[in-house]
């Protein structure tokens, strides 16, 4: 019996639908590259619902034809490509013919198009991949795409859609990556009846600044390289612009076209060499142009992955553009004494005029400081933390540790050995109660009395019963930080205090909406925010605990980058997710030295926390290196 058959075509459109229509995003990135494609100088995209319901695509382009119409639906229909060789040679946006197709068979579709020499368009509706109604109707030139009810026939894949926050943030990325490579095209997007972006036709630094805001406008410098090889131009931003989590800004486009390429990422990170700080990344937005014939961007089916002939070549070329530019404006303009050309002023202060100059009459035997009594001296405090260095080190053998030991400074002053907080009386010190440090519980050891060390700037490490303990010291901050702001934010103990200068933050039209929606719950946190104007926003307090010299922007960065693209309706996954980020951002970073007193305040502070093995990510904050792994070592 015969068992191979030919799949019909409604099967075999949703099983390429699957490929190409993955969520939302990807219907408006076919629809958006078409209209390109198509000519067009002004694209509007309207959406409801993040896209479940209605993705509407509407262009200017050069429309089509009532059989073109009909025909762009069939798969495998392009008007691209005629032969295999042209694959080789693309020079537009989609080629392959599977997308309408695959739209078609798991939407509810409309077009309405008319090209610029026909009186009447046409008007086509398919449901499920089934033509239900062709007629021609009054439409202006172009195409007006309308996709209805998204995976409305396919419920397993409906069902597995994100939420609407994520859902949105996967369409932003995508319009994103188009609207950063047509400066030259006006794109307007439209959200369930809200404006989120309004994009002229303007310049490339221009339309950068208008999707992430005009603070990004002074951090970015322009790179530009011609070789025989490539030719690369676009924008890097300055280390100090650098951010933890920032993967949303940083772009390579080849030919026109978005892609992702971890070998050329790493070339920029070793241009920025030695000049970030650890665990940061730049921004970029890399724009490369190559012979069409030396890549293949059908390698995958969202073609964001592109394999180069020559790579290996382009590497070090990418690298040194970048350091080039780096170089380049990092250098400061030396001052120019050149005087040629220069009008000649004649001094006044000649042989030929009578003018004296005025002289000045000192006395240096005033002392202003005779009649002020003198400050008893602080010297002998400055180095208080030798005079207590083996209290902070006292640890018992019962397996937990030693309390806070105060200390008495010359002026009469307590100071706690293990945080190193100056207490102001003997009072004030009992208001801190001492902290004991809880057993080891998960490890099952006790420190043996040894001092901490830090290894690499980024390890503590200290001797246990069983071997050598390790600790991650940004992973254990972090811990101690996520609970305390979890217990404060629950407690109603967050106070905020006023800042004497106000802080202002420039965001990004995207990034302004995230924040707007979390101002109340930032507030919980002792963070004052309000609005100051479109895209801006002022920071006039903050908490408390972290009331220092460190600016407010990295905190609220870190919690915009936390939750954007979250659906979080819960209060309790809201304050988990906000405490994680400003935790995550406090942490002290690696590449940080520690005096032995910050070393043992954090070991200390760190056990005291319930969950002390683990960071608030699962990651691992304490390793045991066994005593007998240590021996095989030396045999």
């Amino acid at each position: 019996m015969d068992i191979i058959h030919l799949l019909p075509d409604e099967v075999a459109n949703q099983i390429a639908a699957g490929e190409v229509v993955q969520r939302p995003a990807s219907v408006i990135k076919e629809l958006v590259e078409n209209a390109i494609d198509a000519g067009a100088h002004n694209i509007q995209i309207i959406i409801k619902d993040a896209g479940r319901t209605l993705i509407q695509v509407i262009d200017d382009g050069k429309g089509m034809s009532p059989t073109d119409a009909r025909m762009a639906f069939e798969r495998h229909a392009t008007s691209k490509i005629t032969q295999a060789n042209d694959l080789f040679a693309l020079h537009t946006m989609g080629f392959r013919g599977e997308a309408l197709a695959s739209i078609a068979a798991v939407a509810q579709v409309e077009l309405l198009t008319r090209t610029a020499d026909a009186e009447m368009g046409s008007r086509l509706v398919i449901n499920g991949g089934n033509t239900e109604s062709e007629e021609p109707c009054a439409c202006p030139q172009g195409s007006n795409f309308a996709i209805k009810n998204l995976f409305f026939n396919v419920p397993a894949r409906r069902k597995f859609l994100k939420s609407y926050a994520t859902e949105f943030s996967h369409i932003e990325k995508s319009f994103f990556c188009i609207a950063l490579v047509y400066p030259d095209i006006s794109f307007e997007l439209i959200h369930n009846g809200e404006r989120c972006f309004m994009l002229p036709a303007t310049s490339l630094r221009e339309r950068i600044v208008h999707i992430f805001g005009k603070s990004i406008d002074n951090q970015l410098f322009n790179i530009q390289s011609d070789t025989s090889l490539i030719n690369i131009k676009g924008f890097v931003g300055k280390p100090e612009s650098a951010r933890k989590q920032n993967t949303d800004r940083q772009y390579f486009f080849v030919n026109g076209r978005f892609m992702r390429h971890p070998g050329f990422h790493k070339a920029v990170m070793q241009a920025y060499d030695r000049m970030l700080q650890p665990g940061t990344a730049p921004i970029y937005f890399i724009y490369m142009e190559v012979d069409p014939a030396s890549i293949d961007v059908n390698i995958h089916p969202t073609k964001t992955e592109i394999k180069f002939e020559n790579e290996q070549a382009i590497w070090p070329i990418v690298q040194a553009t970048v350091r080039e530019a780096l170089g380049r404006f990092d250098a400061t303009d030396a001052i120019d004494f050149d005087q040629n050309g220069a009008v000649d002023m004649p001094s006044l202060l000649t042989p030929h005029n009578n003018i004296t100059p005025p002289s000045i009459h000192t006395d240096p035997d005033y002392n202003p400081f005779d009649s002020v009594p003198t400050p008893p001296s602080r010297s002998n405090q400055r180095n208080w933390q030798d005079l207590c260095k083996h209290l902070g080190n006292d640890s018992s053998h019962s397996g937990t540790a030693t309390t806070h030991h105060p200390i008495h400074l010359p002026d009469g002053e307590l100071v706690d050995t293990l945080t190193g907080e100056v207490l102001s009386s003997e009072r004030n010190y009992q208001q801190h109660p001492t902290q004991t440090q809880m057993p080891l519980d998960d490890t099952d050891e006790e420190h043996t009395g040894g001092d901490f060390i830090q290894f690499q700037n980024r390890y503590i490490i200290s001797a246990v019963k069983s071997g050598l303990m390790c600790i991650d010291q940004h992973r254990a901050h972090f811990r101690i930080l996520f609970d305390s702001y979890l217990t404060n934010i629950r407690q109603h103990k967050c106070a905020s205090q006023r800042l004497m200068y106000p802080e202002q933050i420039d965001l990004s039209p995207a990034d302004s909406k995230v924040l707007e929606e979390a101002k109340d719950q930032l507030a919980e946190f002792g963070y004052d925010i309000s609005t100051f104007g479109p895209n801006v926003f002022v920071v006039n307090g903050v908490p408390a605990d972290n009331a220092d010299d460190r600016s407010a922007k990295p905190f609220i960065l870190g919690v915009i980058a936390a939750i954007k693209g979250e659906d979080m309706q819960l209060k309790e996954q809201m304050q988990e997710r906000m405490a994680m980020a400003l935790a995550r951002t406090a942490a002290i970073d690696y590449g940080k030295p520690l005096q032995p007193a910050e070393m043992t305040a954090l070991v200390n502070n760190l056990f005291a926390c319930p969950c002390h093995a683990t960071a608030p990510d699962g990651k691992t904050i304490i390793t045991i290196i066994p005593a007998e792994e240590l021996e095989r070592k030396f045999k």
